[in-house]
């Protein structure tokens, strides 16, 4: 992750201006601590509200300095910027605008301004940080000034120390159909009241446990405690310090389409979003076009069926042939996605004209299949079968997987052998990869393929794979 923190200035003196409250939630005071923690020899302030159902306490539980704002008004926080001597002010908050801000500069010639923006709101800052998976620095042209330094995407996302050393232990769920673990974080707040309805629901599922995650900010807490106490397969957390832990554990997720999937995303967690509020909009529509199990509100039917779709461990192959054209252009974005196509014997970008032709081509060909991989409905990869033999019974493959996603490696190389041994009973599957490419290699070895010759092509080595059925 880049350093968000980081400025073209030492930072001597930070102030942090955001809220925390039954409503309004605690997602921002939460992200600005992780960011806090990046101004490491700066005097970090915390401004804000009293308000019922905050957590200001856990500004003190990292002994940084709390200033009680009485107001939002632009008037009070200048007093108190010029007091402290601020020199960075980070803003976290949907009541402070452009206006708001401009005055704020236009007063105090030296501050530099870092603005969290979740929405596409106009800013006047020096630094617009969004660090949401759907972040498009294109999309705030003549929305900040020039001089702004854009901070957008996964490259900045705010995540705690905690989640890095959980991602390095791996996947830590039992992964049993039998015993499955569930992880509920509908917002510290739950403003919605949706986690007893949720629960609800999973009461339809009795080999699943659901660990709820909330906070002391949670006005429903009470009706909550009394709602779980003569149930089973709940275990209620509050004011947990291990998020990650539970989400490493778990083997799927029920979260809002908030910065929560951002952890969820790098997790590696498949999860379900039910969105909330209008705030979460952006997130909804990325999640909702890159195909993940979004409700755009909640409904007990739609989250039976997405719990259905998501607890099946069923691999489905989706011939491309029987694709949507959103999923061929879906597939398109994958294939012409930098990561993707740097391995590609063919590496130019592809336009939609041509791949669509390509596709309408296969319906007269045997010699090779291309399929859309799709887990728990979820689109993961697609797998290729060029050079097919059919007399020799040998074909070459090909597999990737989206580049928004991780670890789906072996379910999409488990669907290239049952295709490959069980459907067509080949008798022998042909990898050809480039010498640089060790993710696919060390990958191919793990299913005990064999180095067998080296190439050129491309001005490069490539290595010629196989595998033979009974060696596998």
């Amino acid at each position: 992750m880049s350093s968000i923190a980081k400025s073209s200035h030492k930072v001597k003196s930070a102030l942090f201006r955001a809220d925390s409250s039954s409503t309004i939630g605690t997602g921002h005071i939460m992200r600005d601590l992780v960011l806090a923690e990046q101004f490491e020899e700066a005097n970090i302030t915390f401004a804000t509200q009293d308000l019922k159902g905050n957590i200001n306490h856990k500004i003190k539980e990292k002994n940084y300095t709390i200033e009680i704002l009485h107001s939002n008004e632009v008037q009070e926080l200048d007093a108190l910027i010029k007091r402290l001597n601020i020199d960075m002010l980070v803003i976290d908050h949907y009541s402070i605008d452009q206006r708001f801000e401009k005055q704020l500069k236009t007063q105090n010639p030296q501050l530099k301004i870092l603005s969290f923006d979740d929405t596409y709101e106009k800013h006047y800052c020096d630094i617009l940080l969004n660090h949401n998976l759907y972040a498009d620095p294109k999309r705030y042209k003549g929305l900040v000034p020039e001089h702004c330094e854009l901070r957008c995407g996964s490259a900045y996302t705010l995540l705690r120390e905690e989640f890095t050393i959980e991602k390095q232990k791996g996947r830590q769920n039992h992964n049993d159909p039998e015993n499955l673990n569930v992880f509920i974080a509908m917002g510290g707040a739950d403003h919605s009241d949706l986690n007893s309805k949720i629960l609800d629901v999973l009461e339809n599922f009795p080999n699943i446990h659901a660990h709820v995650v909330t906070t002391t900010a949670n006005q429903h807490l009470e009706e909550l405690k009394k709602y779980i106490e003569n149930k089973r397969g709940i275990t209620l957390h509050i004011n947990t310090d291990k998020i990650a832990l539970l989400m490493n554990t778990a083997d799927f997720a029920i979260v809002t389409p908030s910065v929560t999937v951002n952890e969820m995303v790098y997790m590696n967690l498949p999860f379900i979003a039910i969105k909330t509020a209008k705030n979460q909009d952006e997130m909804y529509q990325y999640l909702n076009q890159h195909h993940y199990a979004v409700l755009k509100k909640f409904d007990t039917a739609d989250l039976l069926k997405k719990l259905e779709e998501i607890t099946s461990k069923e691999i489905k192959r989706v011939n491309f042939s029987d694709l949507s054209l959103d999923e061929k252009k879906m597939i398109l974005a994958w294939r012409n996605h930098p990561n993707i196509r740097q391995w590609m014997f063919t590496n130019e970008c592809i336009s939609l004209e041509d791949h669509l032709k390509y596709i309408d081509s296969l319906n007269t060909r045997d010699d090779r299949s291309y399929f859309l991989i799709k887990k728990a409905s979820q689109p993961i990869g697609v797998i290729d079968f060029t050079n097919m033999d059919h007399l020799n019974k040998t074909t070459e493959f090909g597999l990737y997987a989206d580049p928004a996603l991780r670890g789906v490696g072996d379910q999409l190389m488990a669907s290239v052998i049952d295709y490959a041994f069980n459907t067509l009973d080949f008798k022998k599957l042909i990898a050809e990869v480039f010498e640089e490419n060790h993710a696919a290699i060390k990958l191919y070895k793990r299913y005990n393929f064999k180095e067998v010759t080296i190439k050129q092509a491309n001005n490069k080595n490539v290595i010629h794979m196989e595998l033979n059925n009974e060696n596998r």
